[in-house]
């Protein structure tokens, strides 16, 4: 681990201790590193190679012709990045989803984009969470052997 000094104003200084307070933490270093990491995954300058985890969160109105099945379309043609989408009805005409992706850094932000520029679309966000993806072959307890994904969080 490296050690780093910085100067910051008051005020900031001000709202990083109200902030780590409120949510818990023990100390400077562990909410200022939190807060680096959600920066570099916020810009999506985070390394492009890889794998990860993410959710794209987005509200989009259900009437914009033909946008649920292009959105379902997008998530069909890209079946194997998809893990879960859960969709909130807000009123009458909008919907906001949160979709759990998973695979290649690259391919995940090429879905995410997809989706979040779908005409009708608003307010889509991205997080992004470098990961390692491992697919193993072993039994729990007296249960068969079976395949499935481990993902690691780097």
């Amino acid at each position: 681990m490296q050690r780093i000094t910085i100067t910051i104003d008051n005020q900031l200084y001000n709202e990083i201790e109200k902030l780590a307070r409120a949510r818990g933490y023990q100390n400077r270093s562990e909410i200022i590193r939190d807060l680096v990491r959600a920066g570099i995954s916020e810009t999506g300058e985070a390394s492009s190679t890889g794998d990860c985890i993410a959710s794209v969160v987005y509200v989009y109105d259900q009437e914009t012709r033909d946008l649920p099945q292009r959105l379902a379309h997008a998530f069909q043609r890209a079946h194997d990045l998809s893990v879960a989408t859960v969709r909130i009805s807000l009123d009458h005409e909008n919907c906001m989803e949160v979709a759990v992706l998973r695979g290649n850094i690259k391919a995940v932000q090429q879905l995410a984009n997809e989706i979040i520029a779908e005409r009708g679309a608003r307010h889509g966000r991205i997080t992004m969470i470098p990961a390692t993806i491992e697919t193993t072959r072993h039994k729990h307890g007296d249960r068969h052997a079976h395949a499935h994904e481990h993902i690691r969080v780097r």
